[in-house]
């Protein structure tokens, strides 16, 4: 009887024991992963702004002088270029007749540029008889004269019959820098080139037509105040490293003359609204009549819309006009805010600090709070014969704006999440993998545990069948534990 009860004491000691060590590495295993968590989304930090980010795949071309030598855009692809000042370049699109094509161009002015309010890039696409196949689209720098990266975009269309440019055949990209100066353009590379990042994006025909009016009523009232804890998120440096935002308030920073990029799933049938605040400064004097400057591109990386404020000091928000919900037939409109609003995706927030706060306020960085909404019930897409070209760029899944957002509200912030950018791992790639590193760690302990107590269970009953009356020997624990007090 005694033989028995040691073989049964012994494991059951053995257990308690390692029930200790196994919750406690757990514990040490994920308890360490929201220090990891602030580590993975550092707050932004002071200095120069960070040059604008390319996407990795971008491909080197060249603008040709003459639609002559003009190079080969391929749908579906972003392209690298240059343009000196007065500059106008060619490049070649091989197009059918039942695809829509949108090519747009970011000019990216280099360091310390100077710019002027009417300074700019305009964009078109023309056919072999110099016809334009949709109006010249122009961007320019505005009333902050403050560079920073612009995009512009322009079309051909397959549509009414009033469209221009309804065959297959080959079609000219021309970018055009618009410069105040009135500079002649140059052949050579010079410091005072702009970069380019051009993109060119193929949508599909629909397989049966419809409307070819844009909605003429839809909700224009501008949502109550969105309240909530904000989180941090750290906006990228180009269209192509953009921070995914979901419905919420987020935070960042920002410092004179960077720009900010955010990008927000919408599908089709939802209404975007955005707005931006710019924190009160702890030094300084002065006013800067536009400082900063919030600015809406679609998912082609057509704008959309902007919206801008001075900046004394003091805390100061500006907030997009409401826009119409996502809808196929929103490109007959006539005003380019409606007409942009014509695909689900990700839509681009491009938030720029004027370089001239720096001269009264410092370097920075100054507090940027975000406030962002998605509304609206998600319905299926206008029903294309094919893909587009890239095949996600008209794509917001469900569910995506949720993941982005990180989980459930609390304060009755709408259901969205308050949950710190670094508290939790729900849709955010870095905390997924501190996530999963953390719990794979201690799931590793906890099974090499569970082997231990088996070995020492199976040990256990060999000694009570063998009749051995004496205490066992302790199984070695081990290395670097110590063993708990009783032992």
């Amino acid at each position: 009887m005694g033989r028995r009860a040691v073989g049964r004491r012994a494991p059951s000691r053995y257990g308690r024991a390692l029930g200790v060590l196994a919750l406690g590495a757990a514990l040490c295993a994920t308890a360490g992963l929201a220090g990891r968590a602030s580590a993975a989304s550092p707050p932004a930090e002071s200095g120069a702004p960070k040059p604008y980010a390319y996407a990795e795949d971008d491909t080197t071309v060249e603008g040709a002088a003459s639609t002559t030598n003009a190079a080969l855009l391929e749908p579906g692809r972003t392209y690298r270029s240059s343009i000196g000042e007065g500059g106008k370049l060619y490049y070649r699109l091989a197009l059918d007749a039942t695809s829509n094509a949108y090519v747009s161009a970011t000019a990216v002015p280099g360091p310390g540029a100077t710019v002027s309010y009417a300074d700019g890039v305009k964009v078109s696409v023309q056919d072999d008889n110099s016809r334009r196949c949709s109006s010249s689209a122009a961007a320019h720098f505005g009333a902050s004269e403050s560079p920073r990266p612009l995009a512009a975009w322009a079309s051909r269309e397959i549509g009414p019959t009033k469209y221009s440019c309804q065959s297959a055949g080959t079609y000219y990209v021309v970018v055009e820098r618009v410069d105040t100066s009135g500079s002649a353009a140059s052949s050579s590379p010079s410091p005072d080139d702009w970069d380019l990042e051009l993109g060119y994006v193929s949508e599909p025909a629909l397989k049966k037509a419809g409307s070819t009016k844009a909605p003429e009523a839809w909700n224009s009232a501008s949502p109550g105040p969105l309240q909530a804890d904000a989180r941090t998120r750290a906006g990228g440096a180009g269209f192509a490293t953009a921070a995914p935002l979901g419905k919420g308030v987020w935070k960042d920073g920002i410092s004179p003359g960077q720009t900010l990029f955010y990008k927000v799933p919408v599908d089709w049938g939802q209404q975007l609204y955005a707005g931006a605040e710019l924190g009160s400064s702890t030094g300084g004097d002065g006013f800067v009549g536009t400082a900063l400057v919030v600015s809406l591109y679609n998912p082609v990386r057509g704008f959309v819309d902007d919206v801008g404020c001075g900046y004394d000091g003091g805390q100061r928000a500006a907030a997009l006009d409401p826009l119409p919900p996502v809808a196929y037939d929103n490109r007959y409109a006539l005003n380019d805010r409606t007409s942009g609003m014509r695909f689900a995706g990700s839509y681009y927030l491009a938030v720029h600090l004027a370089a001239q706060v720096a001269g009264k306020f410092g370097d920075g960085p100054l507090g940027l709070t975000l406030r962002v909404r998605v509304e609206g019930a998600a319905h299926g897409g206008p029903g294309y014969v094919g893909r587009a070209d890239p095949r996600d760029v008209f794509d917001a899944p469900a569910g995506a704006a949720a993941e982005v957002s990180g989980g459930t509200a609390a304060g009755g912030a709408g259901g969205d999440g308050d949950r710190a950018a670094g508290s939790g791992s729900g849709g955010d790639p870095h905390m997924k993998a501190v996530a999963a590193g953390g719990l794979g760690t201690g799931t590793g302990l906890l099974l090499g545990l569970a082997v231990w107590t088996a070995v020492a269970r199976r040990r256990a009953r060999g000694w009570a069948a063998a009749g051995d009356t004496a205490a066992p020997a302790r199984p070695a624990l081990p290395r670097d534990h110590e063993a708990p007090r009783g032992w």
